[in-house]
């Protein structure tokens, strides 16, 4: 198989992965989606569409190819750490002070996981790059991440009349957000090189 097709075939699941995701997560923020049935057809084409874009630079900017293929894989790891946050929050009915920060760490720590693999076989494509390095440089992530995620649920408090548990999918958002430059510039120049 060519990596064309390994490419797309990837996004494509990645993007139905990610379209399942949305719609758990969704239920803290949307009650009555009615087309809630098209995101698991069309979000998929969508990934896709955007890793043939991609691949139409791969000879020219080979970063540009690698971040859309990172920016993939980011996304999916965010909606499994915002998957995971939400499913402890739905099951403890807690979701600020110190238990939400270790729900965070622990939701954190499962994507990065899921990110090593992803990244290693797929995005950079490289048996360079051990574990131990992704740690230490996705610890440095998960301080920003986790840092920014509690600061925004627990200093600056829930807004916009959210709920608690739609506030704390913001937070963990921002945190994934800020951290995902400097996963990306690590994990390229440090881990995978």
């Amino acid at each position: 198989m060519t990596t064309v097709k390994k490419d797309i075939i990837a996004s494509l699941i990645i993007g139905e992965i990610c379209a399942w995701l949305m719609l758990v997560i969704s239920k803290n923020f949307i009650q009555n989606f009615r087309l809630w049935w098209l995101l698991p057809i069309v979000f998929p084409v969508l990934c896709a569409g955007g890793m043939v874009a991609a691949l139409l630079f791969k000879e020219k900017l080979l970063i540009l190819y690698q971040f859309a293929k990172f920016f993939l894989v980011g996304g999916m790891n965010t909606l499994v750490d915002l998957g995971i946050l939400n499913l402890l929050i739905f099951v403890s009915e807690i979701s600020s002070g110190l238990w939400y920060s270790v729900f965070k760490g622990f939701s954190f720590l499962v994507a990065t996981i899921n990110s090593y693999l992803w990244n290693k076989l797929w995005t950079f494509k490289t048996g360079k790059g051990t574990f131990s390095q992704f740690l230490v440089v996705s610890f440095i992530g998960l301080l920003i991440n986790v840092g920014i995620a509690s600061l925004v649920v627990n200093s600056i408090g829930i807004q916009f009349g959210l709920s608690a548990a739609a506030w704390a999918s913001i937070g963990a958002l921002a945190g994934s957000v800020v951290g995902l430059i400097w996963n990306f510039l690590g994990y390229k120049f440090i881990v995978f090189k």
